[in-house]
């Protein structure tokens, strides 16, 4: 299945970062915080202005990114789960 985000929204994908804490603790799914790091896996074309002009997005597919902790939408497509957030909930995008 394939989806195709809308106007402003990014669709990711979260990454499993830490499963251990730092002291060396391995934390279960409830214990885990939620995380922060994700990559872009589709992206709709872009928001649009007062006057009706196209904003670009200023993210591509294949970009690790950040994002606020608590944003978005989580939805679950062919077993696997994904989010889909606006643009403007991004906090950054995470160079190598």
């Amino acid at each position: 299945m394939k989806i195709r985000p809308l106007s402003d929204k990014i669709v990711i994908k979260p990454l499993d970062l830490e499963t251990k804490s730092k002291g060396g603790v391995i934390l279960t799914g409830t214990a885990k915080e939620k995380q922060d790091y994700a990559v872009v896996v589709a992206v709709g074309p872009g928001g649009r202005d007062d006057n009706g002009k196209l904003i670009p997005m200023e993210v591509k597919v294949g970009d690790k990114v950040m994002m606020s902790k608590y944003s978005g939408t989580e939805v679950k497509l062919d077993g696997e789960t994904y989010m889909i957030i606006r643009q403007s909930d991004l906090l950054a995008v995470v160079e190598d």
